[in-house]
């Protein structure tokens, strides 16, 4: 049977998220993890929302006029994130997945941006042999961490909801400690509302789009970090991403009752800069 590759519409949400919600679902359990979405309305409710946005390009496989599959990549200026990539479990191990991720890789260059990054579940071998092959390199092993709110400051540390004023010193901050700026994210979220700062010493240190699988955060120092996190509310989606060679705040986040529920594996495809300041990746990179 063919397949055939197109851009994907608001139309296609409700097959394309029922899928998202099955395969992942699949994959997990045959694990013994959880599934990343606690129904299919969850993954629908997110394929409708990427698939209104003029900044993450879409594409959908068919199958005798079926939705089998999808994938996206998110645009955020120098740098590409890819995700999530599903396809239908009846029609895994035939080549789609290749299809759907070299498709988005060429969405990729079209906009010239050689910098490509992904975030994988670790347990998964054939995802891994798959980017692997694309030429995509393991650059962090990450610990995704869930558990009760800590609410617990350092001394001296003040988080506050980030706002439109406030994007500017974020924005230096990403690229002084990251390399690149990650602006597109940051204005969504402090629209959203879920954008926070930390300040110490009477100037921001450090900022989040939200403690969660969709958001990011970096920080001048690992108290920065610790802020951020002991002041969320809850941890959105599955849980938050430590950088696993970050030991001390591993222990940190262990030492508050936050347990590890997944491995997952920072991947990037193109230039890519060790960060010289701690951080959190979200579920893109």
């Amino acid at each position: 049977m063919t397949t055939t590759l197109r851009t994907a519409t608001p139309a296609d949400a409700a097959a394309a998220g029922t899928i998202c919600y099955t395969a992942f679902k699949a994959i997990a359990e045959s694990h013994r993890f959880a599934p990343d979405f606690p129904d299919p309305e969850s993954a629908i409710g997110l394929m409708d929302h990427m698939l209104q946005r003029d900044d993450i390009d879409a594409v959908v496989a068919e199958r005798d006029g079926r939705v089998i599959g999808s994938n996206f990549l998110w645009r955020d200026g120098q740098v590409a994130g890819v995700g999530p990539i599903t396809i239908d479990p009846q029609a895994q191990n035939g080549g789609v997945g290749r299809r759907l991720m070299e498709a988005v890789l060429e969405r990729a260059n079209q906009h010239d941006i050689a910098a490509v990054r992904l975030v994988q579940a670790a347990y998964h071998g054939r995802s891994l042999s798959l980017y692997t092959k694309l030429g995509f390199a393991v650059r962090e092993p990450l610990s995704v961490f869930q558990g009760p709110a800590i609410d617990k400051l350092p001394p001296g540390h003040r988080v506050r909801a980030a706002t439109p004023d406030d994007a500017a010193a974020a924005d230096a901050l990403a690229m002084r400690l990251l390399g690149f700026r990650r602006s597109g994210e940051l204005a969504a979220a402090i629209g959203q509302g879920s954008a926070q700062v930390v300040e110490r010493d009477g100037r921001i240190t450090g900022y989040t789009t939200g403690i969660g699988f969709f958001g990011h955060a970096v920080g001048e120092a690992l108290s920065d970090l610790q802020a951020l996190i002991g002041a969320a509310p809850v941890f959105a989606g599955p849980g938050f991403m430590v950088p696993t060679r970050n030991a001390p705040l591993m222990h940190w986040c262990l030492q508050h009752g936050l347990r590890i529920v997944q491995p997952m594996s920072l991947m990037t495809l193109g230039p890519y800069d060790e960060p010289i300041g701690p951080f959190l990746p979200s579920i893109l990179y």
